[in-house]
């Protein structure tokens, strides 16, 4: 028979390091959080049970700052359950002779602290139990609740925000991360989108402590997050306790829905957006989605157009080609940033423009255009390893509709793998069938000259309008937002940046997308009108299993309609579509 599963000898040093672990995850102290991993990842292989915190001291990271705090809390422990009664006390010490048979578990010794009992409390029985059954209580009452975040805290603004979609009527039963800052954010004193001054994190990193304590379930690509049932409540608790007081700027009393948007009554010379009494229809959770609520708002004058630079674009190969187009930007007095972006090389930013000497993060709006720029070894390499429908791919999902294809050294195709024909052919296609503008340019001065051309253009573009900024959600859904007369809506760009990650966790239909795209023949149009009719391979698969003859099924897709001009996809896809799907064994 297995032998049963051996109890942890010390328990109450593994709560507790956990506790201080995920509290100081919770603060952004990130290498205290390591330090206090790192000690229970050593705790958890000791096999004896420890008495105090100076005996943990033999353990691999255990320093004497964990172990003072270990013995301090321990000596908290002691008085709480020395505060319980005075015949819970004396019960483990004469209800047997274990403790003179062998030495007493770490277990037991924490549990009723009998053999480290303070010789004063004993002489005053009446008096001990007087003082220490008031601190019980509270005790008692904090250590039934356990994990319990403070009142305005990222972690229970979080937990109150999912608890008020729960009880709308019209709740989908989750909240996209988008909907989840928004919602939290008016119960939070701190920032669920910028990092405050001196600091990396943000109000959200509570959401990884809540999902890691299993109050907060996180499901689906892109993420969906509700509540668990301890979540919920928990967070009942901390609604009907907290009466939690909206922020001064963010009048948002009624609760939050994945399609409701709070309203944008109006502006002040200021900069802050006043609220509006809701409705009884908006109060039931009705969507409005013609409107929404931007994070924050640049007005004319307080912010600069700089351009980022890919930093691929200036590192790498050789040192000094990469190096002309950084002096040529310097000579032709461009304010430039250099970061790793994950599409495109070249794009623009508003900037929030910060007061002297002020050292907060300063905020960023990405403006409409990116330039992806290829020079002719680039693009023939580009399209030998299948790189160049990729690319191109991932620039018309990325949000931005202006997109700019700079084709560099265009007369310069001597000694490439591909001939001179293909490489036009391919430019001409990126122009006509893309959508893209491409701009041809002779060398990297003339790219330069160009990328300052478009700088001083863009700042008069946008300089006097007031920009707003949007997640790519209300981006989709409020398209066009070029520059209209007075304002336009512009992505931030931690989210743009994040959004176009090339590697990052894909649903079943993007996977499905790309798969499609593998067959010669199928481009992203065409598999965008497969996707349509068929999410999923499943789907696909259950439509091919109606089919009666195998005639059918090769006939299955051919009337889907694709492109601009909606041509079928013709018999000869369709054909083999089917034989790909449809074949259990290998394809000869």
């Amino acid at each position: 028979m297995p032998k049963p599963p051996r109890e942890f000898p010390n328990p109450l040093f593994k709560r507790w390091l956990e506790e201080w672990r995920d509290q100081a995850g919770e603060r952004g102290r990130f290498r205290l959080q390591r330090t206090y991993e790192r000690a229970l990842s050593s705790l958890l292989k000791y096999p004896l049970p420890l008495h105090s915190g100076r005996e943990a001291r033999i353990l691999q990271y255990f320093g004497e700052h964990i172990c003072r705090q270990l013995d301090e809390q321990l000596e908290k422990h002691r008085h709480a359950q020395e505060g319980m009664s005075l015949a819970d006390l004396v019960a483990p010490t004469t209800s047997g002779s274990g403790q003179e048979d062998g030495p007493p578990s770490n277990r037991d010794v924490l549990a009723s602290d009998v053999p480290f009992l303070p010789a004063p409390f004993s002489t005053k029985p009446d008096q001990l139990q007087g003082q220490q059954l008031k601190k019980t209580k509270s005790v008692s009452h904090r250590r039934a609740r356990g994990y319990f975040p403070a009142q305005r805290s990222g972690a229970c603004a979080v937990l109150v925000a999912l608890y008020q979609d729960s009880t709308n009527p019209h709740t989908r039963g989750y909240l996209t991360k988008s909907e989840l800052q928004r919602a939290a954010q008016p119960l939070c004193d701190k920032s669920f989108f910028l990092a405050g001054p001196g600091s990396k994190i943000t109000a959200w990193s509570a959401v990884s402590t809540l999902i890691r304590k299993e109050l907060v379930l996180k499901t689906n690509i892109p993420a969906r997050y509700s509540l668990t049932e301890s979540g919920l409540t928990l967070a009942k608790e901390l609604s009907s306790l907290g009466k939690l007081p909206l922020s001064q700027d963010n009048d948002l009393s009624h609760p939050a829905t994945g399609t409701e948007e709070p309203l944008v009554d109006s502006e002040g010379d200021d900069g802050r957006v006043s609220g509006q009494d809701t409705s009884p229809a908006e109060r039931s959770g009705e969507p409005r989605p013609e409107v929404f609520k931007p994070q924050f708002t640049f007005h004319p004058g307080h912010f600069d157009v700089v351009l980022c630079v890919d930093f691929i674009e200036t590192t790498g190969g050789p040192t000094s080609r990469k190096r002309d187009l950084v002096n040529e930007l310097e000579r032709n007095g461009v304010p430039f940033s250099i970061r790793k972006l994950h599409v495109g090389d070249f794009l623009w930013v508003a900037r929030e423009r910060n007061s002297a000497g002020q050292l907060l993060t300063a905020q960023e709006l990405v403006l409409d255009y990116v330039v992806e720029r290829k020079r002719m070894p680039d693009l023939c390499g580009s399209i030998i390893d299948g790189r160049f429908h990729e690319q191109k791919f991932r620039l018309r999902q990325c949000g931005i509709s202006h997109i700019i294809y700079l084709v560099e050294d265009s007369g310069s195709v001597q000694h490439l793998s591909l001939p001179e024909k293909t490489l036009q052919q391919a430019i001409t296609n990126t122009q006509v069938v893309d959508g893209f503008f491409v701009k041809r340019t002779c060398d990297i001065r003339e790219s330069a000259a160009y990328l300052t051309i478009m700088t001083r253009q863009l700042t008069k573009l946008y300089g006097d309008k007031t920009l707003l900024s949007c997640t790519k959600e209300e981006l989709e859904r409020e398209r066009p937002l070029q520059p209209r007369n007075d304002s336009c809506v512009l992505l931030t760009f931690a989210e743009f940046n994040e959004g176009a990650v090339k590697n990052k966790p894909q649903t079943v239909n993007e996977v499905f997308a790309r798969q499609l795209m593998q067959i010669s023949g199928i481009s992203g149009e065409k598999a965008a009108a497969i996707l349509e009719q068929y999410k999923t391979p499943a789907s696909l698969l259950a439509a091919y299993a109606t089919c009666r003859t195998a005639q059918e099924k090769e006939q299955l897709l051919s009337g889907i309609k694709c492109g601009k001009l909606q041509r079928n996809l013709g018999p000869a896809l369709s054909k083999t579509l089917a034989q790909l799907y449809c074949t259990p064994g290998p394809l000869l």
